[in-house]
Order: C-alpha cells, then sequence, then structure tokens
C-alpha cells in the first residue's frame, strides 16, 4: 500500500475552512489567465493546482480571462489557453473574462470616489513615480488629490466617454502615502487606452488596473479560495483593502511559489521575444516550454500533471531541474508507448545465405510493460537490412557486444546473424556489412542454445519507409539565462535542434498517429509532427531513453 502524502499548506487551509463551515464549506477556485500569449509549464503548474483543489474537495474552478490590456490580447491566445486547459484534463464550471464585469467595476470605483477614497491624477507617469517617495521615504501628494468628490466624479465619467487622450488622466485609490507597502500609497486604478478590444470592441476606453480587477472580479465569483504566486504577496494588502472598502464578498488571497525550472525562460515577454525574433519556430516550437509546444513534442498530459503532483507546492522560491520533468514523461511513456524500429544513421546490412527473394513477417510486440494488452505487430524481414552505423565497427574493443568481423548479435525479434565481410567506399568509409544468418534462431522459436550479449534493431531495407526525424534538445545551454550576463538571447544552445531528413522506420510507422508515443527501440521516445504529412513524415523526439545530461554534469 502506497504511503499517504502529507497535506500541502493550502490544502490544510482549505480543510480548516471546512471544518469551520466558512463559506457553507463551499470550494471555488479560479485559474485567470491574462490572453497575452501562450500558457507555458509554470502555468500547468497553477492549473493543476486549482483544478485540482476544487476536485479534492468537491469544488469547482472558474476559468476567468484577465482580459484588461487590449493591446497585447487576442482571440488566438484565449483559444489556445482553452485548448491546454481541456488537453491537461480539467474541465471549468464557468467561462468568464473581466470584461464581463467593466459596467460592475467601473461602479465599485464610482463607490470609492464617493467615500473620498479614490481621485482622478492628471499628473504623468513619471510625476507619480517620482511623488511616491522610496521604501525609506514617504510619499507626497500630488496638485490634484484634494479634488473634491463631484469633480472626481464628473472627471471619471468624460474619461469613461472618451473625452481625454491616453496617459491624460488616471484615476488613484487614495490610501496612505507614508505606508511601507509601496503598493497602498495611492496606487492606480484604472487608464486610458483607446484601443479596440476583443469583446468589448470600442465601447470602452478606460480600462481596470489589474490590482482594481482581480480582486473584485474574484468576489464577484464568490471565489472562496484566490491562488496567486510569491510576488503577489505585497499586492494582498491591497486586495483586502479594495474589498472592504467597496464593501463586496470577502474573497481571500493565498500565495504559493511559482515553478522555476533550470534550462528554461519562463517570461511571457522573453518567450515573446523568441517568437519574434524566429529564434524558434513559433509558441508551439517543440524546445519551447508552453504547453503548445510540450503538446507538439510529445509529452503527455498524464506526464505533466505527475510533474506538478512531484514538484509540490511551496511558500519558498526555488529551482526545479529540468530533467525531472523528463523524467516523468520517461516514466509515463515507457508504460504507453508502442515500441517501433528505426535507423536514424543507416548502413547497409547484408545476409548473405539468406534468399533474395524471401520475406518474412516477424512477430514483434508493441509494448512489453503495457498492462492494457496492447499485443504485438508483424514486421518484414528480408536479404537485405539498414542497421544503425555504430552498430558496427572495423576494429572492436574486447567489450563491443554488437558487430564487428566474427562478432555475432541478435538482430530484434528475429535470427542471430555473425559478422563475416564488410566493404569500403573509396574515402575508406564502410558502406556494406555481411553476415550469415544462423537457422533455427529465431526468436521465440530459438532452440539452438546460442547466447549472444548484444541485440540491434534493424529495418527491412525494400520494406521502409523513409522520414525526417527532428532531435530536440534544451533549448538554454546554461541553467539560468534570465540570470546570464548581458542578453540572454547569448545563451541559447545552438544545438537544441538537429534535422536527420532521411530515416528509415518500420513500414507500419507510415500509419502512426499524431498525439501517440512511439519508443524508437534503442534510441528514445518519438511522436508525429503537427507538421507532418503523409509524403514527408516528420517525428519528433520527445525525450531520451536515458538522461544524458546528468552523465555529462557528472564529468563536469
Amino acid at each position: 500500500m502506497a504511503e499517504e502524502r502529507s497535506l500541502n499548506f493550502l490544502e490544510e487551509i482549505v480543510e480548516e475552512d471546512i471544518r469551520r463551515g466558512k463559506h457553507d464549506g463551499r470550494v471555488l477556485t479560479r485559474f485567470p489567465p491574462e490572453p497575452n500569449g501562450y500558457l507555458h509549464i509554470g502555468h500547468a503548474k497553477s492549473i493543476c493546482l486549482n483544478f485540482g483543489l476544487a476536485i479534492k474537495y468537491g469544488g469547482k474552478t472558474n476559468l476567468r480571462f484577465d482580459d484588461t490590456n487590449p493591446v497585447t490580447e487576442s482571440v488566438e491566445y484565449v483559444d489556445s489557453i482553452k485548448k491546454d486547459i481541456q488537453w491537461l484534463g480539467f474541465t471549468w464550471d464557468k467561462e468568464l473574462y473581466t470584461s464581463d464585469y467593466f459596467e460592475i467595476l467601473y461602479e465599485y470605483a464610482t463607490t470609492l470616489i464617493k467615500k473620498e477614497l479614490a481621485y482622478v491624477d492628471d499628473s504623468t507617469a513619471e510625476e507619480i513615480a517620482a511623488a511616491k517617495g522610496t521604501p525609506t521615504e514617504p510619499g507626497r501628494p500630488t496638485p490634484f488629490r484634494s479634488r473634491s468628490v463631484a469633480e472626481n466624479l464628473r472627471l471619471f465619467a468624460e474619461m469613461k466617454d472618451g473625452k481625454y487622450p491616453d496617459g491624460s488622466k488616471v484615476l488613484r485609490a487614495k490610501i496612505d502615502l507614508a505606508n511601507p507597502n509601496m503598493h497602498l500609497r495611492d496606487p492606480l486604478l484604472y487608464r486610458i487606452k483607446h484601443a479596440h478590444h476583443h469583446r468589448t470592441g470600442d465601447v470602452w476606453c478606460i480600462y481596470p488596473m489589474y490590482d482594481f480587477a482581480h480582486g473584485q472580479s474574484d468576489s464577484i465569483e464568490k471565489i472562496t479560495h484566490s491562488i496567486c504566486t510569491l510576488e503577489f504577496v505585497p499586492h494582498r494588502a491591497l486586495y483586502d483593502w479594495l474589498i472592504e472598502n467597496i464593501g463586496i464578498f470577502p474573497s481571500k488571497q493565498y500565495e504559493f511559489a511559482r515553478l522555476n525550472m533550470t534550462y528554461t525562460v519562463m517570461s511571457k515577454r522573453r518567450l515573446l521575444e523568441l517568437v519574434n525574433n524566429k529564434h524558434v519556430d513559433g509558441w508551439d516550437d517543440p524546445r519551447m516550454p508552453t504547453i503548445s509546444a510540450l503538446r507538439r513534442r510529445g509529452y503527455t498530459p498524464a506526464s505533466i500533471r505527475n510533474f506538478a503532483e512531484r514538484v509540490g507546492i511551496a511558500k519558498r522560491e526555488n529551482v526545479i531541474d529540468v530533467g525531472l520533468l523528463e523524467f516523468c514523461v520517461r516514466e509515463d511513456l515507457n508504460k504507453t508507448a508502442w515500441r517501433r524500429m528505426a535507423v536514424l544513421d543507416p548502413i547497409k546490412l547484408v545476409i548473405t545465405n539468406y534468399p533474395e527473394d524471401k520475406t518474412e513477417w516477424l512477430s514483434s510486440e508493441n509494448n512489453p510493460e503495457a498492462t492494457d494488452g496492447e499485443g504485438s505487430r508483424e514486421i518484414p524481414f528480408s536479404r537485405e537490412l539498414w542497421i544503425e552505423r555504430d552498430d558496427f565497427m572495423e576494429d572492436a574493443p574486447k567489450k563491443f557486444f554488437r558487430l564487428a568481423p566474427g562478432l555475432s548479435v541478435r538482430l530484434k525479434s528475429s535470427y542471430i546473424v555473425t559478422c563475416t565481410d564488410f566493404l569500403k567506399d573509396d574515402s575508406g568509409i564502410v558502406t556494406e556489412v555481411h553476415c550469415n544468418y544462423i537457422p533455427g534462431t529465431k526468436s521465440g522459436e530459438d532452440n539452438s542454445g546460442m547466447h549472444v550479449k548484444g541485440t540491434i534493431h534493424w529495418v527491412s531495407v525494400p520494406h521502409a519507409e523513409t522520414a525526417e526525424v527532428r532531435l530536440y534538445d534544451r533549448l538554454f545551454n546554461v541553467e539560468n539565462p534570465a540570470a546570464a550576463d548581458g542578453d540572454f538571447k547569448d545563451t541559447l544552445n545552438p544545438e537544441s535542434l538537429t534535422i536527420l531528413d532521411k530515416v528509415y522506420i518500420e513500414p507500419d510507422l507510415k500509419n502512426a498517429e499524431p498525439g501517440k508515443g512511439y519508443q524508437f527501440m534503442r534510441i528514445g521516445y518519438f511522436t508525429l509532427d503537427t507538421h507532418s504529412a503523409p509524403e514527408k513524415l516528420i517525428f519528433n523526439r520527445t525525450v531520451g531513453l536515458r538522461d544524458t545530461w546528468a552523465k555529462e554534469a557528472k564529468k563536469a
């Protein structure tokens, strides 16, 4: 019986709230992405947390798009976010948008003005920043802080009606210019932005700031546990102040450590820079940390959910080794991926004592680790085969258990063969390996008593299909590219993508299914690329069979 894991601190909070009957024992979380880019693995952790908490305690989760910045947001990003959440295996209760609440938020702002807790400020952004003071020095009021309620109501209405240009006025909360928490020194609540919104069109030209929209939207939806990352800890006081002074449902904010991962950047701004500067082939380039990229690369929803579970929920920032994510997908694919044979760096093997016109169809398992009865498949075997170039050596060392003159190996699911000869071209490159097969040694029927230490994979030459294979590696060659001196793009790994344009694959792979994992035997895990076509098959390497980076790190 597996040992039950201990509760994380958020689960402890939820269970205590339920025990006390808070919110009548109801649990309602929300996932509130801004639709200004594609979700990445860090968002996946938050998705698993918010939806997972609700599922565990019989609650629900809303999907709410924080669409308060029309300049950077689009329907493309909205659609991609919904697709990613569904792919991860979660279903939201209500699909909502902060823009659904624009009228209500406007009324909340006028409520603060009427309570003399908000005012319209004509100062420039630079003047406001300068007047806020420093963490050790109090701020000072701008000339507009003393405006009357009536004047503020009139000016705010005129801002809404489009009378003023961008940047000419803002609405600020009137709190405490000497507060040690800089977020409480009269923070901005609204700004003017004449831009077309992807849902409301040109109806609005003033938009709430995140700090004003966030807590109030939570309250409107009666969210019981509003979960944010640690950078929002200083914002919590403002979250509570606004809810209390507007007089609305008391949602509560809780913070956890965001996901930081080695050899990766998580900043949307930096990811967008990689896309716009063509360092990668779009948001779903398999080297990117986006969920769509991981999906295209062959990661499974189960592996990402397992990764989020293993990382856990903490109150302190830490950095997770990307090797853990690779371990999770490797572990999952080992149980689910079909085994197939592919030769990436081919050299021809000729079985000289095998009939030239003969083809045998041999049985080979789909996945010996599977528990769902995947069964086996038939593979063609003939006189001429493709094998990997590094499975042959002209002058082999003592512990080389593959092919060399006089050495024997088993061909996977087939016969034992012994190397007799080889051919070279004019430049001295081996072009062909000759072997004899030993009758009576076919896999599953071998009563010969022979034992060999090596088994190699192969593909029948006359039956082989060709494919392009893309070998993806880590996008950056330093553990923390964001902290590197100079431009983070200088740390891009020049070997993050290797394209092999003529790989031989067994014929069954002609019918490969998009989204399904395949283990290319002895090589790694692969999946059919979304840009693949019947006339040009493209396979992406998801992950190798072993963690080669860990070995390199030990050497260093």
